[in-house]
């Protein structure tokens, strides 16, 4: 089974006129691709999955899968849901579109038990057998923490279990992970504390200031799965400021900002119930961006 690890994007969605831009969106992703970054990943949380309908998730899913073919970079899709039933047909589907690896965010809402966790993960990840699999833990979006003790239950049953994106926040979580698991695969989904992650053993990153600055990002994950820490540290101290006021509003507002004022999408457009930054914030992005020499389509 060949493993996704290494820098990958959690993609936006591009809206037009309301609907999915799939123009766009094939742009956004070849300029990942012409960028150095091993996978990317759409309709995650950045990917406003929650506001998409069934089919437009699945086809961002396939034209993530039609733009990558043939190129070094992969798909690393999310297939998520509190219906385990919803999370099972959308895996199956990124299977028959020929993405690389799956990665599936905790249920949100329903907030079940460890246990329910565990049967979730093991249905979904056993319906798509000859996929990897990621998990994917985000307690401050889901209201629920897929512990440690979970995830190391199902990375010992689940055959195609291979790894987790914890974006928990907590460095003592990977920590423990590896301490327990050294060949669990861990990816940072917090932008902020990349390097940590990584220099601790982590495999990769999940990344949304990767949209923006792809070129850094993937050169910040080489550098540290190569051992140069020291420059892994600077780019990832370099990006702070930038990582900071991306989640100046809940993601993916701002990132979606940034990417317009940058003229990397056409429009300015979420799906309600998200609206567009405050002036303020607005602001405080500008300013943060006059820093950085961001690459163009």
């Amino acid at each position: 089974m060949d493993l996704v690890t290494g820098s990958s994007t959690a993609l936006i969605t591009p809206f037009k006129n309301g609907k999915l831009d799939e123009q766009s969106f094939a742009a956004l992703i070849k300029r990942q691709i012409n960028n150095g970054i091993n996978a990317v990943c759409p309709v995650g949380t950045t990917g406003e999955s929650a506001t998409l309908t069934h089919d437009e998730h699945k086809r961002c899913i396939e034209i993530a899968v039609k733009v990558c073919k043939g190129t070094a970079t992969k798909v690393l899709a999310g297939a998520g849901s509190n219906a385990t039933h919803e999370a099972i047909e959308i895996a199956k589907h990124a299977q028959s579109a020929g993405v690389d690896a799956i990665f599936s965010v905790s249920p949100y809402y329903n907030k079940p038990s460890q246990e329910g966790l565990y049967q979730h993960y093991k249905a979904i990840a056993e319906s798509v057998s000859e996929l990897p699999f990621m998990l994917y833990n985000v307690p401050g979006r889901t209201g629920v923490d897929i512990s440690a003790d979970t995830t190391i239950r199902l990375f010992d049953d689940v055959a195609n279990i291979y790894g987790i994106k914890e974006a928990t926040g907590s460095l003592e979580r990977t920590v423990e992970l590896l301490s327990r698991r050294p060949e669990l695969k861990v990816f940072s989904g917090d932008d902020a504390i990349d390097y940590p992650i990584l220099a601790n053993g982590g495999a990769g990153i999940t990344s949304v200031t990767a949209n923006l600055m792809p070129d850094l990002k993937s050169e910040l994950v080489r550098l540290a799965l190569e051992g140069d820490f020291a420059g892994a540290k600077a780019i990832n101290d370099m990006l702070y400021p930038l990582n900071s006021v991306m989640f100046c509003e809940a993601n993916p507002i701002p990132i979606k900002a940034a990417m317009y004022i940058a003229g990397l999408t056409e429009t300015l457009e979420y799906r309600l119930p998200l609206v567009a930054p405050s002036v303020e914030n607005m602001k405080k992005i500008e300013k943060v961006m006059q820093n950085y020499d961001i690459k163009g389509l």
